[in-house]
C-alpha cells in the first residue's frame, strides 16, 4: 500500500523489452535508503517488486499486463519518474490509500495557471466516471490528489507549487499521457451493491444509522 506521497523522482537508465514484459532500471537516491530484493515500490503509480538492487538504482520487471494499463511500456533512457517505497505500519496517512493498480490511463486535457496554483485537466475513458467525486482522491502518476471538478470523462486537480518542482507532474503539457488510480473504497461499494449485499444491515436487523438513533438518551 502507498499514500499517493512522491519521495523523489528517480531518471530511467534503461527500459528493455524481455520475455514479453520489459526490464526496467530506474537510478534513485533516497528510496534506495532501504530497498531490498522483492520489494514493492512505486514508479508513476504503478506497484513494481524490486528484482535487483545496486548503489544508486534498482531493476523492475512490467508484465504484459502492467504494459497494457500504464505508461510503464514508453519510458526510455533518460525518462523522469515518481517514486515512493510502499507505506509502512505507523506512517502518518498523508495522501489517501493508493494500492499502485493503475485503473487506466488518461491524458491532459488542459492546463491553467493560477496566481499561485495551476489547474490541470484530466480525460480518461468514460466508464471510469462513476470511480471519482468533487473533492474525491485520486492518484495521477502515483501523486494523491484532490478533484476540484468533475465532468463526465474529465477532472480537474489544483496543484501547488511545491508539488509541481518535486514530482514529473511540473513537466506535463496537452497530451501528456498519465497514469490513473482510482479510490480503492468507490469500487467496493459498487462491487457490494452490485451483487446484492444490503450494505445498511448489521445482523440484527436495523441499519448501523438506525441503531445508533435508537441508543438511549439520544
Amino acid at each position: 500500500m502507498f499514500t499517493g506521497l512522491t519521495e523523489e523522482t528517480g531518471t530511467i537508465s534503461s527500459a528493455v523489452g524481455s520475455s514479453g514484459g520489459r526490464k526496467i532500471v530506474v537510478n534513485a537516491n533516497i528510496v534506495m535508503d532501504d530497498l531490498k530484493i522483492g520489494d514493492s515500490i512505486s514508479i508513476n503509480g504503478a506497484c513494481q517488486t524490486v528484482i535487483a538492487r545496486a548503489a544508486n538504482s534498482f531493476t523492475v520487471e512490467a508484465v504484459e499486463e502492467t504494459l497494457r494499463k500504464t505508461t510503464l511500456g514508453k519510458f526510455h533512457t533518460g525518462t523522469k519518474v515518481n517514486l515512493e517505497r510502499a507505506a509502512q505500519l505507523g506512517d502518518r496517512m498523508g495522501g489517501h490509500i493508493v494500492q499502485g493498480h493503475v485503473d487506466c490511463t488518461g491524458k491532459i486535457a488542459g492546463m491553467k495557471k493560477e496566481a499561485m496554483g495551476t489547474l490541470i485537466k484530466v480525460s480518461f475513458p468514460a466508464e471510469f466516471g462513476r470511480y471519482i467525486v468533487p473533492v474525491g482522491s485520486v492518484c495521477i502518476d502515483g501523486v494523491s490528489l484532490t478533484a476540484a471538478e468533475v465532468e463526465k470523462n474529465t477532472l480537474t486537480v489544483s496543484i501547488i507549487p511545491h508539488t509541481l518542482s518535486h514530482t514529473t507532474l511540473g513537466g506535463l503539457k496537452p497530451g501528456s499521457e498519465v497514469n490513473l488510480e482510482f479510490d480503492i473504497i468507490g469500487k467496493y461499494v459498487e462491487k457490494m451493491l452490485g451483487s446484492g449485499i444490503d450494505v445498511k444491515q448489521k445482523p440484527g436487523g436495523s441499519s448501523v444509522l438506525e441503531q445508533y438513533i435508537n441508543q438511549p438518551g439520544y
